[in-house]
């Protein structure tokens, strides 16, 4: 077997490469280097991530005949904001920057998003290059383009497709990772199967224990299979307008449950979509729609590998379901006044619903709630 598998996501003259493999991180310089136009990048990254992985990025970069500069943001959901957006523009822009350099994103999912936007806008748009260090970021938030920053208002509000150049997705970085950072990203891995692919999420319920113990070949296969599926959803519909939506099975949700929180450590943004994703099963059996057989497996897998499934996960919370229902509507998805929602028919079956009646999804949420 390869050292590493590429997975191609197929977006004309703007396609790219995911590199999926052990100890891509240290040969980022040679992998990056083709697709540089100058010699000269910037890499943005947060305190933990700096002091774990930033010097052996630079040494990579450096060895290709790289210059690289540094920008080093705080860790967590909250540098997401105006504040920091515009400290890290400020900061390229005082590195001299111009069209023909490259910003890369060394970080988990904050890092890619805050990065990618910057990208996005400085200099009327600029390259850039996802380089994930934890696993939800590997198999979900560093494809397909999506970059942006949180508002008051709610999650990714602010925000503009702008595709990176490359991925490179280190497994081995991965375990330097928390515990509960790797069960957050887990939440998203399960995500794919429970959309839209069966087999996987049996794949899943027989290896998810010994894949969060840290087996690398199991972590490998697990994030190139979640690449592959978003890759092709991407290819088939980059800007959302259709299928990409699947993608965010448990989001809407998530989202609300995560900006009732406040978007701190309280619920790490896998646990939302977890729990999110429990919702949607849940919602989708009221309406008939769902085998309950199939909710309860969902529910069960997630909570065997230690994920929320729950509110009562957060016992000092008081929920307020009309609160909750409030987030959502202003979730970016609403369109013509009307939440979208991502149900499902049973595991693999996930689809767009946007006619879930307020007062029926009101009851759910308070019984959601008081579980």
């Amino acid at each position: 077997m390869s050292a590493y598998e590429t997975v191609r996501v197929e977006l004309g003259p703007r396609g790219y490469d995911i590199v999926v493999g052990t100890g891509v991180l240290a040969e980022a310089g040679r992998l990056i280097a083709p697709i540089l136009r100058r010699k000269k990048v910037i890499a943005v990254t947060d305190e933990t991530v700096a002091a774990l992985h930033l010097e052996m990025l630079a040494a990579s970069l450096g060895q290709a005949g790289i210059d690289c500069h540094a920008v080093v943001l705080p860790p967590g959901e909250k540098t997401k904001d105006f504040q920091h957006l515009e400290s890290l523009l400020d900061r390229i822009l005082e590195h001299g920057i111009e069209r023909g350099g490259t910003l890369v994103a060394l970080g988990g999912g904050v890092i890619g998003d805050i990065t990618g936007f910057a990208a996005a806008i400085a200099l009327r748009g600029i390259d850039f290059v996802q380089i994930p260090t934890t696993l939800l970021a590997q198999v979900d938030s560093s494809v397909g383009g999506k970059t942006g920053i949180n508002a008051r208002q709610g999650k990714n509000l602010i925000g503009a497709f702008h595709q990176p150049r490359l991925v490179l997705a280190d497994s081995g970085v991965l375990e330097t990772l928390p515990r509960r950072q790797l069960l957050a990203g887990y939440g998203e891995v399960a995500k794919y199967g429970l959309l839209g692919d069966e087999p996987f999420f049996a794949w899943l319920e027989g290896h998810g224990a010994d894949l969060l113990d840290g087996d690398p070949g199991l972590i490998r296969h697990a994030v190139v299979a979640c690449c592959k599926a978003k890759a092709a959803i991407v290819a088939a519909d980059e800007r959302e307008a259709d299928s990409r939506a699947l993608l965010n099975l448990g989001h809407t949700f998530g989202h609300a449950l995560e900006a009732e929180t406040g978007f701190g450590g309280a619920l790490l943004h896998g646990e939302a979509v977890a729990i999110g994703m429990v919702m949607a099963f849940d919602l989708s059996v009221r309406l008939g729609l769902c085998p309950p057989e199939d909710a309860a497996r969902a529910r069960r897998h997630l909570a065997a590998v230690g994920l929320p499934t729950g509110t009562d996960a957060l016992p000092t919370v008081l929920w307020d379901p009309r609160r909750l229902v409030a987030h959502m509507a202003r979730d970016k998805k609403v369109e013509g006044g009307k939440l979208t929602f991502i149900l499902t028919r049973g595991i693999g079956g996930a689809f767009i619903a946007r006619d879930v009646p307020g007062e029926a999804l009101i009851d759910f949420m308070q019984g959601a709630v008081a579980a």
